[in-house]
């Protein structure tokens, strides 16, 4: 019998005891080990059934056990030291305040939105790396003092929970999440009612959502939800699962998220006197539409409630502006971040589904919905005109955009290179900061309570590493026997279990997500050579794989049970096993068990891949393709490189093959070879070593707390700066400098180049020697801009065959008294000739405003014709 209303009966916790529950509501014990240590202590078996989560363990212990604690003096003593520490934690001075009096002034504070957020096991609202990225980011701004604003979605299903059938098809199930039995709080009025946010439907009909919040340390994180009673079925289910759902159902998540985002964020500061966000960081572009209702605000002619749409000022009072003033403005603040590497991965919605929701029956009253439409067209060659392109609106939206490794935004540059016509890829206003991985989430505390590795003799070192290996064998065995369960085997089929994997085996990771680009089976291609690398006599490998394929993805469902069917050969299961259901907590057991962690996807899909980041921080090595982070900081101290195909003519199947064989040959001949190569003390010694420059010299690189630096160093900072610029009059004169800027470029023209030398004009067939410094000289015509509106460059470097400039350097060229008799400006400047060999040069006149980030911003370039003047090139000798 089931029942008709669920609820939860919360504990009473006796008085001296009353610190438990803010221990348990603050996401910093996921990341402290003492703390952690101290809710074990309360229930060491609860503490196990609940999955290490403590709202879960207090909802669940007894009330005498309960009396118990309030009368042990020792425990007492452990929590008042706990709660102490807290208490220093989120109230001392961190890296961030320290720094704010030097130079600039930092943001006051940053709003940081995502659409998923993987913070902790017990707060499952992630599926994969994007999530556990931006749990990361939470994390160490908190452990840095950094003022981050978390904004995203609470799912009342999360993602899924994945397991197998009997012949090793995916299965998803979705439980139902009970925010009373999550680490949350419901944000309330001062009158004690639940804040609600509104959001306006077609059809007069509204979506409205509480707003649920999660401590993480000293970052808030605001989860909106729309299950509410207000709500009719349909809008009550729009947070229901992560990523679930037809095109509409993601297109209101993505307005609740942006849209109803700043306005969660507005009504928090309100009630709770935190400052106001002078940066928004938009993860992706699924939460793009936070610009929108921003430029919204500052359209604005008079207040309204924080959770009404129409006509609600801008916070600091400065309403009225128009579409354009309003869009810069905005634009100075925000930085926006890209994570993937194909067009295929962006979120895109029908011109006529966004036009429907933004018109002047839908949401932004006041904002002109073709304007909105314009923002998200796709006008680069090969684009969809009838697409609504979310990534593309965040790059219009943000003044500074970046990758999330170096190869990344080199690709990100080449991908969104349509959107800047007539510049170079490398040129394109997209920079890139590589992520990193929050140490203390992801670092076994048997590492961290090494210390330096550089003073750990390396037989210490291997010692620590077994012990961690065979603490993973037991985990996977017992994973693997609940596992075989769920598919329906008896206890008396599963005996062979107990032999699975050996914790004194060479032990290989691979978990990940499993779209195609990813290649779970690449490891199969060969299957009788993995076999033989499986069973070998003498240098035996064993691998532990994990991953969901999204529940739409026939494909990569196929490719999970074709892992799991060659797992299920009685020949090899006790050498490669698959683990259903991958996630946090699993990812937390599975780093640091291994020795060496896999990542072979298709080069360069993979944006950065932080899992090898995770296992790194445990002394595993990584065994990779050069792509995302590990084509940045590979070193053979570190791991091995995978050879790529990527760059040849070879086709897919042809590729995968010489990969795969690759692969095979780095285990065969070096990696196995290495590990079990033993020295007098039975210790790998080569191998230590690797372990030790892993953990002393890669470990600083992969960590978050760097990451979150360079944010702020590199994009929050100069986003605070150029917001705090932009007032209400300047954003004006900005808009207004542009729109005149854009209609009088058509006549901006370069009439003539010449270079002249020391004897005279110097030809495209010319030669000059190494030193020496040529006299450019430029006729321009501005039309009726000023020179002041301009910037005039030569553009030089070595030339290739086809005469493209490589590795290009820029010039200024000043102007040289006033126009002539036709209203040409003369520009000239020094071209001073540094290196030999093939070697040109260009000029080009850009768009110039003290305001604007880049000479890239108005996407504005004229370049000189064929015909124009003598100074084509100058070869050099």
């Amino acid at each position: 019998m089931k029942a008709i209303r669920r609820f939860t009966v919360r504990p009473v916790l006796p008085e001296p005891l009353r610190p438990l529950g803010d221990l348990a509501r603050n996401l910093r014990w996921s990341w402290h080990t003492g703390t952690r240590e101290l809710f074990e202590a309360v229930d060491p078996v609860g503490w196990r059934t609940c999955g290490a989560d403590p709202v879960r363990l207090l909802g669940a212990v007894s009330a005498a056990r309960l009396a118990e604690l309030a009368g042990d003096r020792s425990f007492l003593d452990r929590l008042r030291a706990a709660a102490a520490d807290l208490d220093t934690y989120l109230h001392g001075g961190r890296w961030y305040q320290d720094r704010d009096g030097e130079g600039a002034a930092l943001p006051a504070a940053i709003g940081y939105f995502s659409p998923e957020f993987g913070v902790t096991a017990a707060l499952p609202q992630y599926s994969g790396g994007l999530g556990i990225l931006a749990g990361d980011h939470l994390k160490a701004a908190s452990d840095l003092g950094v003022p981050l604003i978390g904004v995203g979605l609470l799912y009342r299903h999360g993602y899924f929970r994945q397991s197998l059938s009997r012949d090793g098809w995916q299965q998803e199930r979705y439980p139902v999440l009970d925010p009373d039995e999550l680490p949350l709080t419901q944000l309330r009025e001062a009158d004690g009612t639940p804040v609600r946010i509104t959001l306006a439907l077609p059809g007069r009909r509204s979506l409205r959502a509480c707003v649920r919040q999660a401590a993480v340390g000293r970052v808030p994180l605001l989860l909106l939800d729309s299950d509410v009673e207000e709500n009719g079925p349909g809008e009550r289910e729009v947070t229901d699962r992560l990523y679930g759902g037809g095109s509409e159902h993601r297109l209101l998540q993505e307005m609740l998220l942006g849209i109803g985002g700043v306005r969660a964020v507005r009504a928090y500061c309100r009630l709770t006197g935190h400052p106001t966000p002078e940066v928004f960081h938009t993860n992706e572009g699924h939460a793009g539409f936070l610009g929108l209702e921003r430029i919204r605000e500052l359209m604005a002619d008079g207040p309204a409630p924080d959770g009404a749409a129409p006509g609600r000022a801008a916070p600091d009072g400065a309403g009225g502006l128009g579409f354009e003033a309003a869009l810069e403005a905005v634009r100075a603040g925000t930085v926006f971040t890209t994570h993937t590497p194909v067009p295929a991965g962006i979120d895109r919605f029908d011109r006529d589904l966004i036009a429907r929701h933004f018109g002047d029956d839908g949401e932004l009253p006041g904002v002109p919905a073709e304007r909105v439409l314009g923002l998200g067209v796709e006008t680069h060659p090969g684009g969809e005109p009838h697409l609504f392109n979310m990534a593309v609106m965040g790059l219009r939206l943000a003044q500074r955009a970046n990758g999330v490794s170096t190869l990344h935004g080199a690709v990100s540059r080449e991908m969104f290179a349509g959107l800047w016509p007539d510049f170079d890829p490398d040129e394109v206003p997209i920079t890139s900061i590589t992520n990193g991985v929050h140490a203390p989430t992801w670092t076994a505390s048997e590492i961290t309570r090494l210390g330096p590795a550089q003073d750990v003799p390396a037989a210490g070192l291997w010692e620590v590493r077994r012990a961690l290996r065979e603490r993973l064998v037991g985990e996977v065995r017992a994973r693997l026997h609940a596992s075989w369960r769920e598919r329906g085997a008896e206890a008396a089929e599963l005996g062979w279990i107990d032999g699975v994997l050996d914790p004194d085996v060479l032990t290989i990771g691979f978990a990940r997500r499993v779209p195609s680009y990813k290649r779970l089976t690449l490891m199969l291609r060969d299957r009788e050579r993995l076999t033989n690398l499986l069973l070998h006599p003498e240098r035996p490998v064993q691998i532990v794989v994990a991953g969901k394929a999204h529940p739409a993805d026939d494909g990569g469902k196929r490719l999970v049970r074709e892992l799991v069917r060659f797992a299920d050969d009685p020949r090899v299961r006790h050498r490669i096993v698959f683990l259903p259901d991958y996630g946090m907590g699993m990812a937390q057991k599975l780093y640091p068990g291994c020795d060496v962690w896999l990542n072979n996807p298709l080069r360069p899909l993979e944006a950065c891949g932080t899992s090898g980041m995770k296992a790194a921080l445990n002394g595993c090595l990584n065994l990779s393709v050069l792509d995302g982070w590990w084509d940045e900081w590979f070193e053979p101290d570190f791991g091995w490189a995978i050879p790529t195909a990527d760059g040849s003519n070879a086709d897919e199947d042809r590729r995968d093959e010489l990969e795969a064989g690759a692969l095979y040959e780095l285990l065969e001949d070096r990696i196995a070879p290495r590990f079990y190569d033993r020295g007098e003390a039975g210790v790998p010694d080569r191998w230590i070593e690797m372990v030790r420059a892993t953990l002393v010299t890669l470990g600083p690189k992969v960590l978050a707390g760097r990451m979150v630096r360079e944010y702020v160093e590199r994009l929050y900072a100069p986003a605070a700066d150029a917001h705090r610029a932009l007032d209400a009059e300047t954003a004006t004169a900005l808009a207004a400098w542009k729109y005149r800027t854009r209609t009088l470029w058509p006549h901006v023209s370069v009439d003539h180049v010449e270079a002249v030398a020391a004897s005279g004009a110097v030809g495209g067939e010319g030669g000059a020697e190494l030193g020496s410094t040529l006299c450019l000289r430029v006729r321009v015509a501005l039309g009726e801009l000023r020179p002041e509106a301009v910037e005039v460059q030569a553009v030089a470097g070595r030339v290739g065959s086809d005469d493209t400039i490589d590795g290009a350097q820029t010039f200024p060229l000043k102007p040289s008294g006033g126009p002539d008799l036709e209203g040409r400006w003369v520009y000239e400047g020094p071209l001073a000739l540094d290196r030999t060999g093939p070697y040109g040069y260009t000029v080009r006149v850009l768009p110039a405003h003290p305001l604007l980030a880049t000479s890239a911003d108005l996407g504005l370039v004229v370049l000189p014709t064929e015909a124009t003047g003598e100074g084509a090139g100058v070869l050099m000798r």
